[in-house]
């Protein structure tokens, strides 16, 4: 059985930048002393939100109770499009040849993390500036080389209801032009590629383009890059501007566009 320091060790190489983190802060994590770990999950359900043309989650009970032999026994069938609840956007999502989900590095779902808060700002159709990401340096220092850049905008209070947060409760085709969320704005997603050398981007709103994108620029932009996306990211009122760091781990889909994502952030005490 391995022991915490192998563990330790072998996630440092995963992750170089918790490596070298000040105040032993990785050791402290995997150790379980000096600060917290927040969960930035949705739980998958019925209820989940998901795109309005995607198929929603769908949890089917096989078994539950005691069984012949004596014993208690559960099991479950469930099905669900890639793209719902807190999930991954692998780059070939919007960018033909790139990264699939089995293929992002962990290097790049493992790392510090910049908070980006705009709540105090948002609107139903907001866009994430240059000026947003310029300020968040101008309080905090540049954005780390390795970052994985989320962005708070206050959406997930809305979740789950869909009217609330997709601005719709519509369903199909019909329910798209009717979408209402903030997003990323293209020209933001441009200066992090040609200024910052970020590993990923979240972001707690159904796209990481707003609801009334038609062309997905941002999308584009960055899956070009191969900087993978994640969206339906729950909690970021929880995590300060810096110091927290991210372990982003998808359902390892072969070939997959996305999959199901479980995103954790250790927060330093």
């Amino acid at each position: 059985m391995l022991n915490r320091q192998v563990i330790i060790t072998v996630i440092a190489v995963a992750a170089p930048s918790l490596a070298c983190a000040p105040e032993n802060s990785l050791e402290r994590a995997f150790l379980g002393s000096g600060g917290s770990w927040i969960d930035l999950t949705h739980p998958l359900s019925p209820e989940a939100v998901f795109w309005p043309t995607a198929e929603q989650f769908q949890i089917e009970e096989v078994a539950f109770g005691e069984t012949e032999a004596g014993y208690f026994y559960a099991a479950y069938n469930i099905s669900m499009a890639e793209h719902g609840g807190t999930h991954l956007d692998a780059p070939i999502h919007f960018a033909q040849g790139r990264q699939t989900a089995d293929a992002i590095p962990l290097d790049r779902l493992i790392g510090p993390a910049a908070v980006i808060d705009v709540a105090d700002n948002v609107t139903a159709d907001y866009l994430v500036t240059v000026a947003d990401l310029e300020a968040w340096e101008a309080r905090n220092g540049q954005i780390p080389d390795g970052a994985i850049v989320l962005f708070h905008t206050g959406w997930a209070n809305r979740w789950p209801d869909p009217a609330q947060y997709l601005g719709t409760d519509l369903r199909g085709e019909a329910a798209v032009p009717e979408l209402h969320f903030p997003g990323i704005a293209p020209a933001a997603a441009q200066w992090l590629l040609d200024n910052r050398a970020v590993d990923a981007v979240g972001i707690d709103t159904p796209s990481i383009d707003y609801g009334q994108s038609t062309e997905f620029e941002t999308h584009r932009i960055l899956y070009t890059a191969n900087v993978p996306g994640f969206e339906n990211v729950a909690n970021l009122h929880q995590l300060p501007e810096t110091g927290a760091f991210v372990v982003a781990l998808p359902t390892k889909i072969q070939g997959g566009s996305g999959a199901p994502l479980r995103i954790v952030a250790y927060v330093a005490g």
